[in-house]
């Protein structure tokens, strides 16, 4: 299983669900079963309730803040 970027997806990973380009969700994924792209699993949050996890609208938070990083947004900006 994957997600939307092909970085293997794995059960305890940190991952944020995608919508529209919008984050729908965000926590840790679980119950998820090898061999499945697409709605597979759950998304667990702080707190405890799920969501379902789609794993090619999902992507791990490690590469959402590569993302952020390579835009210069990782970090505030001076004087704020």
């Amino acid at each position: 299983m994957h997600y939307r970027n092909g970085r293997e997806a794995k059960n305890g990973d940190k991952i944020v669900r995608l919508e529209g380009g919008e984050i729908m969700a965000f926590g840790t994924l679980q119950d998820a079963t090898p061999g499945n792209d697409y709605c597979n699993g759950n998304i667990v949050h702080a707190g405890g309730h799920s969501t379902y996890a789609c794993m090619c609208d999902c992507l791990h938070i490690d590469d959402v803040a590569a993302i952020l990083a390579e835009k210069g947004l990782n970090k505030r900006p001076e004087g704020m």
